[in-house]
């Protein structure tokens, strides 16, 4: 393996540490630098699911300092709520960033992160001018995770592109890192080289959380109410995460004797508006929505929780290879159990045993889940506390120095 010190993270949606919510390569970034490598991160001007754009004027690129890493915001348009725009979007960031990185010093290695290819392809174009060499990154399967969802069919053209794509990058890497602990099968599943397919979770910088757990308490009084036992859900309220299961699973415990549940969920958009106009006709009282708060106020709320949720639209297809939802990590640093809507393979619920994956993906079942909780914390305080016990060790094993440690091994396997 040749000296790869100087690194070029290639990645659309590569949100900086004050703004959004994406910072998976700025931690990788951050510890990278300070185990002596040279960091770039080339992301696009537009911060995923915001109004924000970095560049306003005529510029065609922008460079910041974010606490020593260095990004490079590559001007694309703002597209948001317009699926045209989007597309645009990604064109854009595609034709742009080889050109853009034309302005400095050649890297040794490309780190390019999905979750479109197209951002591969561009990372492979300039590995190709460069001589770098050239990481794939997979942290969403496009196009299978479509496929899954049933918003395109396997045999659609646009399918049969990406898919090609996605085979050919797969191949002209160096390496392929996957998010999901199963990446290796969906390789096989292939007929693909399985040789070169590292795993590299999502994670969690346990500095930072517990920095803003003790530096940024939200305050609010269904969190501290001490007579109610308190679920909570963070994050987007769109399909994906079908809230409305959960939501009827609190109807079918309106009339037990678990009145004293609350379901406090912190988030906005997509199916917020719905899903309130339902709950107040059906009189649920104890679900309340508590809207969007800073990111930073997270780790204050989720760890003033008796029961956290993971709810994701159910895909079981497409979830058995895994599953890597950001906010996991953040749930396991909290320290307090999980209750998941949906089973998938290498679930890390079940291995660290954490907290309970419903039986079903029914509002019946989370229903029943959510009652062993209450009764397991009135009843069994002891072993409601090993739940919490092993959340927090599971943390450990994704903090980010953890994960920069298994991103230079993939590094030295390089040939």
């Amino acid at each position: 393996m040749k000296n790869l010190k100087n690194i070029w993270i290639i990645n659309h949606y590569a949100d900086p540490p004050n703004i959004g919510k994406f910072t998976r390569h700025y931690n990788f970034a951050k510890h990278l630098i300070d185990r002596g490598y040279n960091v770039k991160i080339f992301t696009a001007s537009t911060i995923h699911t915001t109004s924000i754009n970095m560049i306003t004027n005529d510029s065609k690129y922008k460079v910041d300092n974010y606490n020593g890493v260095e990004y490079v915001f590559v001007k694309t348009s703002t597209y948001q709520n317009s699926d045209y725009k989007r597309i645009l979007n990604i064109l854009e960031y595609y034709l742009r960033v080889p050109k853009v990185t034309k302005n400095f010093v050649k890297p040794d290695l490309i780190l390019a992160s999905s979750p479109h290819p197209l951002t591969w392809m561009a990372a492979n174009k300039i590995a190709k001018r460069t001589g770098a060499k050239f990481i794939t990154e997979t942290r969403d399967l496009w196009p299978e995770t479509f496929v899954a969802m049933g918003k395109v069919g396997r045999k659609n053209i646009i399918s049969k592109i990406l898919y090609s794509i996605e085979r050919k990058m797969y191949r002209k890497a160096d390496r392929n890192i996957f998010t999901i602990p199963g990446g290796i099968d969906y390789i096989r599943d292939r007929n693909l080289n399985t040789s070169k397919v590292d795993y590299i979770n999502n994670g969690i910088d346990l500095k930072t959380f517990y920095e803003n757990v003790a530096n940024s308490k939200y305050v609010d009084k269904d969190l501290s109410d001490k007579n109610a036992f308190k679920l909570v859900f963070t994050g987007a309220i769109g399909r994906a995460n079908d809230l409305g299961i959960t939501i009827k699973a609190f109807e079918i415990l309106k009339n037990s004797n678990c009145d004293n549940i609350k379901f406090l969920i912190f988030g906005d958009s997509g199916e917020k508006e719905e899903l309130e106009k339902y709950c107040k006709t059906k009189g649920l009282d104890n679900v309340i929505f508590k809207g969007r708060v800073n990111k930073n106020e997270v780790p204050s709320i989720l760890t003033q929780s008796d029961l956290q949720l993971l709810s994701v639209a159910n895909l079981p297809e497409l979830y058995k290879y895994g599953m890597s939802p950001n906010k996991l990590f953040e749930y396991m640093a909290a320290g307090k159990p999980v209750l998941s809507n949906q089973s998938c393979g290498y679930d890390p619920i079940e291995l660290y045993d954490f907290g309970k994956v419903a039986s079903s993906n029914t509002s019946e079942a989370i229903a029943e889940s959510l009652t062993y909780f209450y009764n397991l914390y009135r009843e069994d305080k002891n072993k409601y506390d090993q739940y919490c016990t092993n959340a927090l060790n599971a943390a450990k094993d994704f903090d980010f120095s953890v994960l920069t440690d298994r991103l230079e091994e993939s590094f030295k396997k390089i040939k």
